[in-house]
């Protein structure tokens, strides 16, 4: 199971920002036997809410990617939290408000681990650059390439997956496009590309996040709903998605061989490149098939289209009773 987890056996704080670092925390938080008195901290999102139903929670503004004001903003309600209550154990995957919420719990004397995100094959992220110099945290990597004296090796949320081929290979008439909604970028080079395979049609399903446009086919929304989105996931013949890693696990989770679109700073659809990372690593896992928005073609959808995946720790008795 590699480096074990100081205190995650105990009650924890689990304090991420929204997304896919909550799906990776929640994904790996359930190899932990922690106590149902946990806490979650994150922000109040549609997400949010239906993932952690029946988890206690408390909800922080949210903080966008290198939002130093949006980060010191938080450290009042992170003190209430440490102050009000005793924790065992706190852990993050990030974002910026790991950098406050972890040197935070740990002058409370808590046990404090950030795990840092599946999606960074090549080394650390900002806020784990900043994490990795500040005292008292202890650092995992998921990725053991990069794993030395200050990062210890941590298992994979992605170890479980793997696709095959598909026994039912029916034409291509439903898709749904969904880009993701992280704040302030769009991500029309995919939407241009996928209109060019003259795939879309009236059955197409679109989640758009803050990609306006007025010129497609089929249903347009800005957001959906948590249970409609992996309702229209499953019942699609072909999922495009953009690169996330919360996207990503919730595609392999449904078992769903999607096309992952990848985000790129140079086209302002993005604040860095690191979803190119995470696109090697779903090459060389086999689970999905990567492409940059703009070259997205039909014989890449008809791929696609032809694999599933399947999720091996369902086969798992104890994460089936989790």
């Amino acid at each position: 199971m590699g480096e074990e987890i100081p205190g995650s056996g105990g009650k924890v704080l689990f304090v991420c920002s929204s997304g896919g670092h909550l799906t990776e925390l929640l994904r790996l938080h359930r190899r932990f036997d922690s106590d149902p008195e946990s806490l979650w901290v994150t922000f109040d999102t549609l997400q949010s809410r239906h993932l952690l139903e029946g988890q206690r929670m408390a909800a922080l503004p949210y903080i966008g990617p290198r939002d130093l004001r949006g980060t010191i903003a938080a450290v009042p309600a992170l003190e209430r939290i440490l102050r009000g209550e005793g924790f065992d154990a706190a852990i993050s995957t990030g974002a910026a408000v790991a950098t406050t919420a972890l040197p935070l719990a740990a002058l409370h004397g808590i046990p404090s681990t950030y795990v840092e995100s599946v999606s960074r094959l090549k080394g650390p992220s900002l806020t784990g650059q900043i994490l990795r110099h500040t005292p008292g945290i202890h650092l995992r990597t998921q990725n053991p390439q990069w794993a030395d004296s200050h990062w210890k090796a941590y298992p994979s949320v992605l170890e479980d997956f793997r696709s095959e081929p598909t026994t039912d290979r029916k034409a291509i008439r439903k898709v749904f496009v969904a880009l993701g909604t992280i704040q302030g970028y769009r991500f029309d080079s995919v939407i241009d590309s996928f209109l060019a395979t003259g795939l879309a049609n009236p059955e197409t399903v679109w989640q758009l996040g803050y990609t306006s446009r007025d010129d497609l086919p089929g249903q347009v929304h800005d957001f959906l709903q948590p249970d409609e989105f992996n309702r229209q996931a499953r019942e699609a013949d072909l999922v495009i998605t953009h690169t996330g890693v919360g996207t990503l696990v919730d595609m392999l989770a449904s078992g769903i061989y999607a096309v992952y679109a990848v985000r790129r700073a140079s086209r302002n659809e993005h604040v860095d490149d690191h979803q190119v990372e995470l696109a090697d690593l779903v090459t060389s896992m086999g689970v999905g098939i990567p492409v940059e928005g703009p070259d997205l073609t039909r014989e890449i959808c008809e791929r696609a289209a032809r694999r599933h995946v399947i999720d091996n720790a369902r086969l798992d008795p104890v994460w089936r009773a989790a």
